[in-house]
C-alpha cells in the first residue's frame, strides 16, 4: 500500500476551512490523505522535517515566507489558493475623521479606545506586524499594547466592545469571518507594516511529489478558491456551527463542474509526463 500525502493545515479556521477543500478534493480523486494541525511555527517546522508534504497553505511572501526560506529549495510552489492580507480595524461607529494608523498616536484619539489590542498566535504574520506598529506608529506613548491569544480571544474581545458600545482595535485579516458580520473600518497603514497583499500558495516537498497521480497533480497546480469563498467556509464554521469537513462539502457537490476542472490534466502535459 503506497504511503498517504501529508497534509498539513495551520490551527486556524480559515486555514482549515481551505485545507477541507483541498482534503476531499484529493481523496476524491484517488489519494490517501493524512491531515496533521500545529501553530505556525511547528507547522513548517514539521514539513522542514519531512514529517509533512503539503501545507495548506503558505502566505508568501510577507506572512510567512520567514518560516520557508531556510529550506525553500526542498519544495515546489503549486496554485495560489488565494489572496490573503492583514488589517487593523475599527469599528465604523468611530469618528469619521480617524482613518489611519498613525492618527491613533493622537492623546485625543488614543482616549476614545482600550488599549488593548488582543491578537491571535505569537506565529502569525500579523501578531508580528501588530508587535512592531505598537511601537512605530508611537502608540505604546499611549498605553497601547498587543497581547497574544486564540482565535476566539481575538474576535470575542472586538465584538464585546461593539456590545458594550467601546472602540477598539482589531488585528485582522482577509479572508476572515469577522469583516463580513461587523461594520469594520480598515486602517490606513503609511508605513507599510502591514505586508500588502501576500499569495496563499501550497507547498510542497519536492521528494513528496511521486505521491500524485495526474488528477491530483493538476488541482494542485489550478486550484483557485478566492478570498470570498474561503470567508464564506469560514463563516459556516464559525457562525453556523459546521465542521470544515461539512463546509466543505456543501462547497463542492454544489459547483461539481469546477472541481473537476481543475482536476482534469492537460492532455498535452500528460503525454510530455509519460
Amino acid at each position: 500500500m503506497s504511503k498517504p500525502l501529508v497534509v498539513g493545515q495551520i490551527a486556524l479556521s480559515f486555514h482549515k476551512a481551505a485545507a477541507a477543500v483541498l482534503c476531499e478534493l484529493l481523496t476524491r480523486t484517488g489519494h490517501v490523505i493524512e491531515v496533521k494541525e500545529a501553530p505556525h511555527e511547528d507547522m513548517y517546522a514539521m514539513q522542514k522535517a519531512g514529517d509533512v508534504d503539503l501545507v495548506v497553505s503558505a502566505w508568501l511572501p510577507a506572512s510567512h515566507g520567514t518560516y520557508i526560506e531556510p529550506y525553500a529549495d526542498e519544495l515546489q510552489k503549486l496554485s495560489v489558493m488565494y489572496h490573503p492580507y492583514c488589517i487593523w480595524g475599527i469599528s465604523d461607529r468611530a469618528p469619521e475623521t480617524i482613518r489611519s494608523v498613525s492618527d491613533l498616536a493622537k492623546p485625543q484619539v488614543a482616549a476614545l479606545f482600550r488599549k488593548r489590542i488582543q491578537g491571535i498566535g505569537s506565529g502569525a504574520g500579523i501578531s508580528r506586524f501588530s508587535r512592531r506598529m505598537v511601537r512605530d506608529y508611537q502608540l505604546d506613548a499611549q498605553g497601547f499594547h498587543f497581547e497574544n491569544g486564540t482565535l476566539e480571544d481575538c474576535t470575542s474581545a472586538y465584538l464585546e466592545t461593539e456590545t458594550e458600545g467601546d472602540l477598539a482595535i482589531v488585528p485582522l485579516w482577509h479572508p476572515q469571518w469577522l469583516n463580513s458580520q461587523s461594520n469594520l473600518r480598515e486602517l490606513e497603514d503609511p508605513l507599510g507594516l502591514l505586508g500588502g497583499q501576500d499569495e496563499a500558495t501550497l507547498v510542497l516537498r519536492r521528494d513528496a511529489a511521486h505521491k500524485l497521480n495526474s488528477q491530483g497533480r493538476a488541482l494542485l497546480e489550478r486550484i483557485q478558491l478566492g478570498n470570498d469563498l474561503v470567508s464564506q467556509l469560514d463563516r459556516e464554521i464559525c457562525c453556523n456551527g459546521k465542521t470544515p469537513r461539512e463546509a466543505a462539502l456543501a462547497w463542492i457537490d454544489a459547483n461539481h463542474a469546477q472541481w473537476k476542472a481543475w482536476s482534469t490534466p492537460d492532455i498535452q502535459t500528460t503525454l510530455q509526463k509519460s
